[in-house]
């Protein structure tokens, strides 16, 4: 009887362990690549094409071609890697945690998730589309969603460098604070009718092996499967919205923007919120622009609501959440997220 059964408990072994070579392999593929884009993003802009460095149109074509596979190798890694996780979680488990709190609660779990998940405006859309699809409201959802790219760790640390701890923490305060409002509003509005169809119909699905659960190979396998879906479902929109972001990026100086929110006026909030809605960069990069607002006699307030604005609002973002979300839903965001921004910004006016 043993021999019998040692074939069947030893091939699923066998194959979870070739499973696990190739994913370590794949592993060490991915970082290298990522690790070789901007070197090779420069080479191909400024050696092989021979653009001028620091012009309009070199740093438009070196910011593309960085941020296109960046984005793209983030978005397949962490589709991966999150299927791999929720295979050991059930929908209604996942549901349970976030979902199952009272209003407010589960909205503010999600919200801190955000904070510590260290994910662009852009590369959050994957997280987004698996909260979704796990039963997670959908207010809750856009807690997380607001507060990822709005809270940055590395703009926080710069933060604390330039301007003290307070300003940091008060960074971190209201960008909980947007979040979490956000989510509510969102969730009391109830806009799922206003979801792609296509991310509810996706599942995660258990295989079984020997005692019901998936084995490695069966996880692995339904993580590769997700990850072709979603990213063939969203990569132009990706595309697209980097090359508007690249656009902007080459051709708007910062001395434009200076000459715009470098005066104490009422209108410089919202002026900072509608110049930075265009812009695409996170929270780290648009800290040199910060930092040059501030030395041009700037409040506080105007220049945390256009990098809250630049990070929460960029338009390539907005563009690729159209593949997920309905333009009504997009628009209620928008709407939801410029007001709690600008809002931020005057208090910040007020007490600072």
């Amino acid at each position: 009887m043993s021999r019998l059964l040692h074939p069947s408990i030893a091939s699923p072994q066998r194959s979870d362990l070739r499973s696990v070579f190739i994913l370590g392999l794949s592993a060490v593929v991915w970082f290298v690549a990522y690790n070789a884009i901007q070197p090779l993003a420069n080479w191909l802009t400024y050696d092989l094409f021979r653009l001028p460095a620091g012009s309009h149109l070199g740093e438009s074509v070196a910011f593309f071609l960085y941020d296109v596979p960046k984005i793209l190798l983030l978005l397949s890694g962490m589709i991966f890697l999150i299927t791999v996780v929720r295979s050991f979680f059930s929908p209604e488990q996942t549901r349970a945690f976030l979902g199952g709190k009272r209003e407010g609660v589960g909205n503010v779990m999600a919200a801190a998730l955000g904070v510590v998940t260290p994910f662009c405006s852009c590369s959050a859309v994957p997280l987004f589309i698996g909260f979704v699809e796990s039963g997670i409201p959908l207010g809750v959802t856009f807690s997380f969603l607001v507060a990822a790219p709005l809270i940055n760790e590395v703009a926080l640390v710069m933060l604390f460098g330039l301007f003290g701890w307070k300003v940091a923490a008060l960074y971190v305060l209201s960008g909980l604070i947007i979040a979490v409002l956000a989510g509510v509003v969102i969730g009391r509005l109830k806009l799922e009718r206003y979801v792609a169809d296509f991310v509810w119909q996706i599942k995660t699905g258990h295989g079984g092996g020997v005692d019901g659960k998936p084995t490695w190979t069966q996880r692995f396998e339904m993580a590769w499967q997700s990850t072709r879906e979603i990213v063939g479902k969203v990569w132009l929109y990706v595309v697209i919205g980097i090359a508007v972001g690249a656009g902007i990026h080459g051709y708007v100086p910062e001395s434009a923007l200076v000459a715009i929110m470098g005066k104490n006026a009422w209108w410089s909030v919202p002026a900072a919120v509608l110049l930075g809605v265009p812009l695409y960069s996170n929270a780290a990069g648009i800290m040199p622009v910060v930092s040059a607002l501030m030395e041009k006699g700037a409040s506080l307030g105007t220049v945390l609501a256009f990098m809250m604005a630049v990070v929460g609002l960029s338009l390539p973002e907005m563009i690729i959440l159209r593949r997920v979300l309905r333009p009504q839903l997009i628009a209620i965001f928008i709407g939801i997220l410029t007001v709690a921004i600008i809002a931020t910004g005057y208090l910040f006016n007020l007490v600072m």
